[in-house]
């Protein structure tokens, strides 16, 4: 192997370091390996050099991406280069590539590793295809974040029938895009209220929420500002689910299990009694988490519509 010096490109470095550790045995089989941003932070690279350099050790079949965790190492044998993950070893025909077989892995590498890890060079690794020949499937990656989002809102198909009442069917919608973004915490940072996606099957809630009001005697830029208000709490809360999800694969520890590791910074900062109304707040039981923010902020828009609908029901009534 040839020696690595200051003139090979940072993300070899990278690679021949973490390569090192791994048949050292100082990362072993199932062990996580540095993320994409304890890479950046580490070796002061960009996000797309440390991205690259967690593509060839996946090229070596040194590491593996695993949903919900990140990557972690198969072993230390490296198999022959140029054999993609996703085509078992055999090399997939370009001209026999489709458009579906793209935004799948796309998603999948999205739902694994994050936006940042996404690129259309990584999507081709995986399939092993060459780079180019992906744009015969998507125009580039704006169109491909389209088609990712449109195939997550498409896999959670909206009812047949509703339930009667605007309430229940509001409260129905909001909680199937919950779902939806937790399935692909990646989504909150896709979807845009102010310029949004023309993904037919997003599209389509909006619709339903729209119907759900409709008759109700709201005028037309209420009924869409009380549909984007509540697609708005949903997604805002929902962008914390990707955060959450790199932080704990970046440190290895769950919510409740950093916030224990902060107690005493926590209990130093209210002691100086500046905060004596969180203090109190400290002392009590109270489980704030994404979940119980979903919940509560939804019940409170739905109850805010409700009077609003009342208002409405009183004067023209």
């Amino acid at each position: 192997m040839a020696e690595i010096g200051e003139t090979t490109p940072p993300y070899l470095r990278i690679v021949g370091e973490l390569r090192r550790r791994i048949m050292a045995g100082e990362l072993g089989p199932g062990d996580r390996v540095p993320s994409t941003r304890q890479i950046v932070r580490e070796w002061g690279v960009a996000m797309a050099t440390a991205s690259r350099a967690l593509t060839a050790l996946r090229q070596e079949s040194l590491v593996r991406a695993v949903p919900g965790v990140g990557m972690v190492v198969t072993g230390a044998e490296p198999t022959t280069p140029g054999r993609g993950a996703a085509s078992g070893g055999r090399r997939l025909p370009a001209q026999g590539l489709t458009r579906d077989q793209v935004v799948r892995t796309a998603m999948k590498i999205a739902d694994a590793e994050g936006l940042p890890a996404l690129s259309m060079r990584r999507i081709a690794t995986e399939l092993d295809v060459p780079t180019m020949s992906l744009y015969r499937q998507v125009r580039g990656k704006e169109q491909l974040l389209v088609l990712m989002a449109d195939a997550a809102f498409a896999a959670h198909r909206l009812p047949r029938t509703f339930p009667p009442g605007w309430r229940a069917q509001l409260e129905l919608l909001s909680r199937l895009q919950w779902s939806i973004y937790r399935r692909h915490p990646w989504l909150a940072q896709v979807i845009s209220l102010t310029r949004p996606l023309m993904a037919p099957h997003a599209v389509a809630h909006t619709e339903c929420a729209l119907r759900a009001l409709a008759r109700h005697g709201l005028d037309q830029h209420t009924q869409l500002h009380l549909v984007a208000a509540l697609a708005n709490h949903v997604r805002g809360t929902a962008i914390n689910l990707e955060q959450g999800a790199e932080a704990e694969q970046d440190t290895g520890l769950t919510d409740d299990e950093w916030m224990e590791a902060q107690a005493d910074v926590f209990g130093g900062l209210l002691a100086a009694g500046e905060f004596p109304h969180l203090a109190r707040l400290s002392r009590t039981a109270i489980d704030l988490n994404v979940e119980s923010l979903f919940e509560f902020g939804l019940q409170r828009l739905l109850d805010g519509v409700a009077a609003l609908l009342e208002r409405v029901t009183t004067r023209t009534g």
